[in-house]
């Protein structure tokens, strides 16, 4: 199982971007960090072991980068203006320089991702399916947390109601293409009911999807599962094996 990293500055965002790549072949799979995690925090949690069945069985590719956007919400004394300011700026980045780096990767200029993460990752992950179903074709949202005002009270900004698929989903065209889009895609809201999760987080976000008719589904858990990296290691590859061809 091969391990390579990359990483190159962004203008968008004004920092440099990191990507790191596990495995050989298979479908990419883009996982977001949790709220502080860098790009290799997946594999210090031993997520790659964890996947290691799937990744050597050349069914997938996996993909990380730093969680930038992420940070920024729990970022001491940071505004919602400029939280979400820097999440749709690397929401940019995502789609216009990791997606492009990614296929180039895969040798295909077409291949649609799986998108997955936890806690604020999740958040990420979900926001990068809502917003482009173009490129990625499903979401693994484990633990999540979808409503941003928990980190930071503040305005809704216009760039924060465009971050957040909770404000804007209820607002999409009837009959524009992204929600055409959306119809056609897939969100798994995955969550334990033990210590520090919020259950309630992921049915808001399914009840916000179901009403536009976007395929989804939650699972929960059960009280012996936490707000913690052993229940998500557990959960993704359970759900990458049932959702990867």
């Amino acid at each position: 199982m091969g391990k390579e990293s990359t990483s190159w500055f962004s203008d968008r965002i004004e920092r440099d971007i990191n990507l790191v790549r596990w495995g050989e072949i298979g479908t990419p799979v883009l996982i977001f960090p949790t709220a502080d995690g860098d790009v290799e925090e997946c594999e210090r949690f031993l997520m790659i072991d964890a996947l290691a069945p799937l990744l050597e069985a050349g069914r997938i590719k996996l993909y990380s980068v730093d969680s930038i956007a992420g940070d920024a919400w729990l970022k001491r004394g940071n505004t919602t203006r400029a939280a979400a300011l820097l999440q749709n700026n690397f929401d940019s980045a995502i789609y216009h320089e990791v997606v492009p780096a990614i296929r180039s990767d895969c040798n295909d200029p077409d291949v649609e991702i799986v998108v997955t993460g936890a806690s604020i990752g999740a958040f990420n992950a979900l926001a990068a399916i809502c917003r482009h179903p173009d490129v990625f074709s499903k979401a693994i949202c484990m633990s999540g947390t979808y409503d941003m005002s928990k980190f930071i009270e503040g305005e809704v900004t216009g760039d924060y109601f465009f971050s957040s698929p909770l404000h804007f989903l209820p607002k999409l065209d009837e009959h524009g293409a992204l929600l055409e889009g959306l119809r056609e895609r897939f969100v798994l809201l995955t969550h334990g009911d033990g210590r520090w999760e919020e259950p309630a987080q992921s049915w808001r976000i399914a009840e916000a999807l179901g009403a536009r008719e976007i395929p989804n589904r939650v699972d929960a858990w059960g009280e012996d599962y936490d707000h913690d990296w052993p229940t998500w290691r557990e959960m993704l590859p359970k759900y990458l094996d049932e959702l990867v061809d």
